[in-house]
């Protein structure tokens, strides 16, 4: 009589770090396939709601909310896929508001905050983790920092450690009295809505004059932003096209941004988002150099690599 025996299905086990990469691999893939294609990205917005604590110290207060939903909606309209965030100065250190948005579209959002001095760097590594890729100087109307002081080199060495950047607004007769301590520091320099020059001086300002020869460091961004902040008018208008011009060729379109600086505050009611992505078109006709403003550079300055296709 023969026996018939049932031959059982050979069962492997697979290592576990090999499982674990298996699910490392597939997350990755799925992160990727989720992240939004990259088109552009504005370098310069902010968000906030009315209600919040404001600084003791500001210059202005809204009197109206500007969401993160608001925001995004605004890039969606104007074929923009990526945004970073600024801290409104009117908010101080509080970065909280900001950084729920930031948090909730990772994908698509990097910060720009706002510290004390005296910041202790693992709070920064805490920012860094929540998205945040540079500081921000805002110090129109305000005494200019003495860098040299200690809690400044501590925190400019903290800065330069993490790999971010000092973003500056200042008008531009004071920029060498900022640029130069700032550079001295190690740091990387941002400089806001193309450098503030004075309206009655345009392009002969110069701070502005002062402004292109940092070029020659390749550690100094400018932001083609703003220049409703800088006069009003065709006056005004013809001057950002000649900024916009020498900016260019001392800068070159690697260290140029865009930025819409919504919600516009103070010019809320006279500048609209899409007039502001227009302008670029205007002040930077090629559409070669326009895609590395609005695209390569970006990438890289804000930290996009990772996960924008």
């Amino acid at each position: 009589m023969t026996r018939t025996t049932t031959r059982q299905p050979m069962r492997t086990s697979i290592p576990s770090p090999i499982l674990a990469l298996a699910l490392t691999l597939v997350l990755v893939t799925a992160h990727a396939a989720a992240a939004p294609t990259m088109t552009a990205v504005d370098t310069h917005a902010h968000v906030f709601q009315h209600d919040l604590k404001l600084a003791a110290v500001r210059r202005y207060a809204p009197d109206y909310d500007a969401s993160c939903d608001d925001y995004l909606r605004h890039l969606d309209a104007n074929g923009v896929s990526h945004g970073v965030l600024v801290q409104p100065s009117f908010l101080g250190t509080d970065n909280a508001f900001m950084l729920r948005c930031v948090r909730e579209h990772r994908d698509r959002l990097r910060a720009i905050a706002v510290v004390d001095p005296g910041v202790d760097e693992a709070t920064l590594r805490e920012l860094a983790d929540a998205g945040v890729v540079g500081i921000r100087l805002n110090l129109v109307g305000k005494p200019l920092p003495d860098f040299s002081s200690a809690p400044w080199r501590a925190l400019l060495a903290s800065v330069a450690r993490l790999g971010w950047h000092v973003q500056v607004h200042r008008e531009a007769r004071d920029l060498p009295k900022v640029i130069a301590p700032l550079l001295a520091s190690g740091v990387r320099v941002v400089v806001d809505h193309f450098g503030r020059y004075d309206p009655k001086l345009g392009t002969d300002d110069p701070g502005f004059r002062y402004l292109l020869t940092t070029a020659s460091t390749r550690k100094v961004w400018v932001k083609l932003s703003g220049a409703y902040r800088n006069g009003d008018g065709e006056t005004a208008a013809a001057t950002a096209q000649r900024a916009a011009k020498l900016l260019l060729d001392a800068f070159g379109p690697d260290h140029l941004v865009w930025g819409s600086d919504w919600p516009h505050t103070q010019f809320e009611h006279t500048v609209r988002y899409e007039q502001t992505r227009a302008e670029l078109d205007a002040w930077v006709p090629d559409p070669a150099r326009r895609h590395q403003i609005l695209i390569d550079t970006p990438r890289r300055l804000y930290g996009f690599s990772a996960d924008a296709r």
